[in-house]
Parts: C-alpha cells; sequence; structure tokens
C-alpha cells in the first residue's frame, strides 16, 4: 500500500501538466486532493474526473495570500488536516532584460517566488500539526542560467533556497522539505515556448547529449510521487539533473558559459524579435 493512502495532498497549480498528472496520480494511490490554480474551468473538470469524495477544487491565486490561507482553512475543515504540499504552480516570461514586459517579469517573480511563500504561510500550520513534507518545484535552470528566461531562472533559484532554509526552519518540528529539479517536461508551459519561439527550439537543439530533450510528463509525475511518498530531500527529474547541481559553480563560470556565449547572441536577437512580433513576452494563457 502507498504511503499516500488515506493523506491529504494540497496542490496548486493543479489545473494541467504536472499538477493535475500528480493528483490523479495520487489519487490512485488512496489519498485525498485539494486541488488550487487560477483557471477555474480546468480545475472544475478535474475535480469532477476525480470524484467528489476524493477531491477539494478551489481557484485561488498564489499571489494573494488572504486566498492561499482560506483555501487552506478549507482543506482542513473538507478533510480534518494538511499532510502534504506540493507547491508547483509557475509561469515563466520570454526575451532579454531589454525585451520583456517588466509587468510580466514581476508576475513571474510572483508566482514563482512568493506564490511559493504564500502557499508554505498558508499551509505550514495545519503540515506542522501532522508532521508531514512539503515538496517545492524548482527547476535545473536553479543551476544551469539561459539568456532570454532571466525571470524563470531567477525565480527557481531563489525557490531552491527557500527551501533549503526552510527545512532549516521546521526539521526540528517534524516536517520535511524537499525541492524539485526538472529539466524540459513536456508541460503546457514548455508547448507554449515551443509553439511560440523559434529561437526557444533552437536553444534546445543546440544543447548537448540529453540537455535538449523533452521528458514525458508522466515520467515527472513518477518521480514527483515517489518524492511525496518517501519524503524525498531532493528530486531530479531525470536523475541526470543532479549532475548539474553537483556542477553549477563550473555552469556558471567563465568556461561554462564559453558554449552559450557562442549561440546567445543570434538566438536572443532572434528571440526579441519574435516577442516584439507576438507583442507579449510570454504564454496567451498567463494573466498579468
Amino acid at each position: 500500500m502507498s504511503s499516500l493512502a488515506g493523506k491529504v495532498l494540497f496542490i496548486t497549480g493543479a489545473a494541467r501538466g504536472i499538477g493535475a498528472g500528480a493528483a490523479r496520480a495520487a489519487v490512485q494511490r488512496g489519498a485525498r486532493v485539494v486541488l488550487t490554480d487560477v483557471d477555474e474551468a480546468p480545475l472544475t473538470a478535474l475535480a469532477a474526473e476525480l470524484g467528489a469524495e476524493h477531491t477539494l477544487a478551489i481557484a485561488c491565486d498564489v499571489c494573494d495570500l488572504g486566498s492561499m490561507e482560506a483555501a487552506a482553512a478549507a482543506a482542513v475543515e473538507r478533510f480534518g488536516g494538511i499532510d502534504l504540499v506540493l507547491a508547483n504552480a509557475g509561469i515563466a516570461s520570454y526575451g532579454s532584460v531589454l525585451a520583456v514586459d517588466p509587468a510580466v517579469f514581476r508576475r513571474v517573480l510572483d508566482v514563482n517566488v512568493l506564490g511559493v511563500f504564500h502557499t508554505v504561510r498558508a499551509t505550514l500550520p495545519a503540515v506542522l500539526q501532522r508532521r508531514g513534507y512539503m515538496l517545492i518545484v524548482s527547476s535545473e535552470a536553479a543551476f544551469a542560467p539561459a539568456p532570454g528566461l532571466v525571470a524563470y531562472n531567477a525565480s527557481k533559484a531563489g525557490v531552491e533556497h527557500l527551501a533549503n532554509a526552510l527545512r532549516l526552519e521546521v526539521a526540528f518540528r517534524g516536517v520535511d522539505i524537499g525541492s524539485a529539479h526538472m529539466s524540459w517536461i513536456d508541460t503546457p508551459l514548455v508547448q507554449d515556448a515551443k509553439a511560440d519561439l523559434g529561437a526557444f527550439n533552437k536553444m534546445l537543439a543546440g544543447l548537448p547529449g540529453p540537455l535538449g530533450k523533452t521528458i514525458p510528463l508522466q515520467t515527472c509525475v513518477d518521480a514527483f510521487i515517489d518524492g511525496l511518498e518517501n519524503r524525498r530531500r531532493r528530486v531530479y527529474v531525470p536523475r541526470w539533473v543532479a549532475l548539474l547541481a553537483w556542477f553549477k559553480p563550473l555552469l556558471t563560470s567563465r568556461l561554462g558559459d564559453r558554449e552559450t556565449l557562442k549561440q546567445a547572441e543570434a538566438l536572443l536577437t532572434e528571440m526579441d524579435a519574435e516577442v516584439a512580433r507576438l507583442g507579449r513576452s510570454t504564454s496567451a494563457r498567463n494573466r498579468v
């Protein structure tokens, strides 16, 4: 029997992609899930698919602490507590620092960093009561920066360290904290970037070996479920992403910059031109 059986899992960014996949897998293992997202229609559809007995769907914005606190309170009222949290909500922006819409840049940081803080702040009292576990979704971008994705890179590095610091604050109270670091997963975020930007596709194609390969969504879901079941300190998807963590000092050295700089001018020029033609510097689905 899975260790998730009978547990309550609170998920942000649950309407689609990794969040939705994790919700399905958790329910199959006997968990009850609290689904939160800003997109109400797909959230409601997912809750109907999974069944009212196992789910609570709440449309809310991770950027709004009051909204997240209300969601956490509703979860406790419905299911009696919260055992596990998957802080998964995240977005990205396109374009160089000079080309990206400043409002979009701010929104990325609001969702990806403040959204994690709000999620943790709202759910932690309940998780402490059950000596539970939180998995905070970072990225391989925390280790290997890319031009044109500055806001995403900065936000994912930030939440990695948020998880590291939080771990020190709550370990003595019986709560475990993990951080997840993924390569390019076949999520709506990556699909949108591929559809919007030829430069993004060229960047992936120019990466050596498996670094530019898009990983199936289910591979990521399976790794996240394993992390939740076993309260992992780190979740790497695929496992070779762990090497990027170890080699982070090299990746951000002059030597590490050398290969990226060979492509940076051409790719960034193309990306900024594409952003200008699109009239937006993020996916069309993102709200700014």
